[in-house]
């Protein structure tokens, strides 16, 4: 998953920043609303954290600018306002949910999974395609009863691939599907993962499959 922070805080946002990527997702970090925009504008994001009171505005300006145009990435506002009225009027406007500061980060990676449950309007977190089965919370690939522990980037391509077989995804959305922009990395580390994951797959019924000029795809036969 690619998640986005919105939060001029630089102690809290460096906190989230380095849970969520202990669970293994790509995180981007935006400090002001502009660079939130050309973040958002420029990539796309599975899961939006947005703090309301920030140096260039207010973040429900850019909930209702985010909403107004038709996108709908979940997003969990975090906010020091407790009053019901504020988190209401945050709900009308388009929030999936809210975390009220200060918070646990247990309950904000509780709150982070069951918004992204929601969207994809399914509590099955395993995949079964041909003859594997791929668990992504737990890291898991099983082959043939053999269970193969994946490396975090492996596991979250293999996961972007298999949410979507048969669909060619280009090397570059899967570039950014798995980096962020402070990963100073080419586009062809993707090349690597992808052999990476064919040894894996190597014997199964699951390839992946590549197809010149547009990209990869994940079939069974």
């Amino acid at each position: 998953m690619k998640y986005l922070l919105i939060e001029d805080n630089a102690e809290l946002a460096n906190a989230i920043c380095s849970r969520i990527r202990l669970d293994g997702h790509v995180i981007d970090h935006a400090d002001k609303i502009d660079t939130a925009i050309g973040f958002s504008q420029a990539g796309e994001y599975d899961l939006i954290l947005l703090d309301i009171m920030l140096p260039d505005g207010d973040g429900r300006s850019f909930l209702r600018a985010h909403r107004d145009a038709g996108n709908d990435t979940p997003i969990i506002v975090l906010t020091a306002r407790s009053q019901v009225s504020d988190r209401i009027s945050m709900l009308d406007l388009g929030a999936d949910d809210y975390v009220t500061k200060p918070f646990d980060h247990a309950e904000l990676q509780a709150r982070c999974r069951a918004v992204l449950r929601r969207k994809t309007g399914s509590i099955q977190t395993v995949h079964r395609f041909g003859d594997v089965t791929f668990d992504p919370v737990a890291g898991h690939l099983s082959v043939r009863g053999q269970t193969l522990n994946l490396r975090n980037r492996e596991l979250r391509l293999l996961e972007q691939l298999i949410r979507a077989p048969g669909q060619i995804f280009s090397k570059q959305k899967l570039f950014d599907r798995l980096f962020s922009y402070d990963d100073d990395v080419s586009e062809n580390a993707i090349e690597v993962y992808i052999g990476r994951l064919r040894k894996h797959l190597d014997g199964t019924s699951v390839t992946i499959s590549t197809h010149r000029g547009l990209g990869y795809r994940l079939d069974h036969d």
